[in-house]
């Protein structure tokens, strides 16, 4: 057994079928159903089940994919070891929530972009669960989430936190409008990004806990749309207040705080305790924890969270 028929069975094992795996792997058919079949051998079990439709795997197959995709990391991991060097440089995989690539990280990228101009950083966008998850399966290198992340294989550290708030139409002012306004028959909606989303399930749970449970969800992409569609009376959502303080400014939109501390969330940036840190990602968690990602308009700073001295001169 090799890492290259492994390689071959873990593309035949996601593709579902040969002829997929021969194009994703840029190759014909035929070696890859001769290199499947020689591991089948060499193992003396059979990985899959063939059918016109394509394969699926054996329970053995099965058994046998964790490894392989392991086997496959480690040496992706290796080879990026050895061609780390000192100075950062190459390509550099990160994910961000929503509303922090809106916010907190295009000062953070144009610092990080002067400082080291050889790495190309690549931002990918998604609710806290999907994040968290591409972290794990290591096709990010890191990831802005909301707190609490309390998976194992993850290394967590505090970036910013933010207050959340209730936003409605300027004419909802006060809980008990806020009542006649989910009640009024009007088909008024729970604005929210896709599921997954941390401030989404705040936001179900804080209604549950008024006694609204059966409400009509609306899943939008953008901050610009939520904030826009709840303008429009369409409904309501819950987003930091320095998202919507202009538009309450400007009589968009109406602000209610959330009880007792509930409102304030974490940023957190999340990365595999077990996986190799590249110069790049280095320098991109020193970075993000100097306080480059706290800025904010100043009528509404950040609150930014303490970081190690790494001094110990007197304060």
């Amino acid at each position: 057994m090799d890492s290259t028929d492994l390689n071959f069975f873990s593309a035949v094992a996601m593709a579902g079928g040969i002829g997929r795996a021969a194009h994703d792997l840029h190759t014909v058919q035929s070696n890859v159903t001769q290199r499947v079949r020689a591991l089948e051998n060499q193992l003396g079990v059979r990985l899959f089940d063939r059918s016109k439709k394509g394969v699926t795997l054996t329970s053995m197959g099965n058994r046998l994919l964790p490894y392989a995709k392991r086997i496959s990391d480690l040496l992706a991991e290796a080879h990026c070891a050895v061609k780390d060097e000192a100075w950062p440089g190459g390509e550099l995989r990160i994910g961000s929530m929503e509303t922090t690539a809106a916010l907190r990280l295009p000062p953070l990228l144009t610092h990080y972009g002067i400082a080291y101009p050889d790495v190309d950083v690549q931002i990918e966008t998604g609710p806290t669960a999907a994040l968290v998850d591409c972290v794990l399966s290591r096709k990010l290198d890191g990831a802005f989430v909301s707190a609490p992340v309390t998976h194992g294989e993850l290394t967590c550290t505090p970036i910013v936190e933010e207050e959340l708030v209730l936003i409605t139409p300027p004419m909802v002012t006060s809980p008990q409008h806020l009542s006649k306004f989910l009640t009024s028959g009007s088909g008024r909606k729970v604005i929210v990004f896709r599921a997954g989303c941390s401030y989404r399930q705040r936001l179900s749970e804080y209604l549950a806990h008024r006694g609204f449970v059966d409400l009509r969800w609306m899943e939008m992409g953008t901050l610009d749309g939520i904030i826009g569609c709840v303008a429009a009376s369409v409904g309501l959502s819950l987003v930091p207040r320095v998202v919507a303080d202009s538009a309450e400014r400007q009589g968009l939109i109406h602000l209610h705080s959330l009880p007792n501390g509930t409102g304030r969330a974490t940023t957190v940036f999340v990365h595999r305790k077990d996986a190799f840190v590249s110069s790049a990602l280095r320098a991109f968690m020193e970075c993000a924890g100097s306080g480059t990602i706290q800025t904010a308009p100043p009528e509404q700073p950040a609150v930014a969270l303490k970081q190690p001295r790494k001094t110990t001169s007197p304060p």
